[in-house]
């Protein structure tokens, strides 16, 4: 058997699998998407690959769950100063009590505004900026949607926002819908794209696959680049992706 890659798929896990003149399987997996590779000796069957990978499945879910390099909202004190991210770009926040509304407004000076009634506590002020950035998520996604659905050359039926630990998007076939994380409107807009372009190849292609792969290669060529940016654990600080292509 030659040395090459194959891309297998084990309990709902996409597993990327590398043949090398080695003795000995291993198993990693990389921050911050939770990305599983093996690297197998070169005469190593899939089965055994496989077998490889369920024996070790809670550990591999264990691994992801710690290795995702979102940030986290428990770490936030939502004090004024704090940092945070808004569609790749770094901002300063702000508290002001207003009496009359709550919201967020963007300055141009880079500092974010949360203007709250009376004097909201962490959370109160954590859900005010959550709702905001699922509003500003949102009111993005026809636009994108209506581009990249004729270059992938499929019809997303619905597409919805929702908190995910280990993931940066997903998708039923069935119903052609198609979920993405919340916190990817941190990130910069290429990688909202990648990411949706990336769970609507799944509606021609339901497997992390070569076939898959190609059709992505195709829809977007550099799509490693952006993958390899989401890996990142903390955003660079002029919102720019800076990272080379892995393969």
């Amino acid at each position: 058997m030659s040395s090459g890659h194959q891309y297998i798929e084990v309990d709902g896990i996409a597993v990327e699998v590398v043949r090398k003149r080695i003795k000995h399987l291993n198993l990693r997996v990389y921050p911050t998407d939770g990305r599983v590779r093996v690297a197998a000796p070169l005469r190593t069957d899939e089965a055994t690959v496989r077998g490889m990978v369920s024996s070790r499945l809670e550990w591999i879910q264990r691994q992801r769950a710690r290795l995702m390099g979102q940030p986290r909202q428990d770490a936030l004190k939502m004090c004024p100063g704090e940092q945070h991210w808004f569609l790749g770009q770094r901002y300063c926040l702000e508290v002001y009590e207003n009496r009359s509304h709550s919201g967020v407004h963007l300055r141009a000076d880079s500092i974010l505004e949360i203007r709250a009634r009376g004097a909201a506590d962490t959370t109160r002020r954590m859900a005010i900026l959550e709702a905001w950035y699922r509003q500003q998520l949102q009111a993005r996604l026809p636009e994108l949607i209506a581009r990249w659905e004729p270059v992938v050359g499929v019809r997303v039926a619905e597409c919805r926002i929702k908190t995910m630990k280990t993931r940066w998007g997903s998708c039923n076939i069935n119903a052609r819908r198609v979920w993405l994380n919340l916190e990817l409107i941190k990130r910069p807009v290429i990688s909202l794209e990648y990411v949706l372009m990336h769970e609507m190849t799944h509606l021609l292609e339901r497997y992390h696959n070569a076939r898959f792969y190609a059709l992505m290669d195709g829809f977007m060529p550099d799509w490693r680049l952006h993958r390899k940016a989401l890996e990142q654990p903390h955003l660079p600080k002029n919102g720019s992706i800076t990272s080379s292509a892995d393969e």
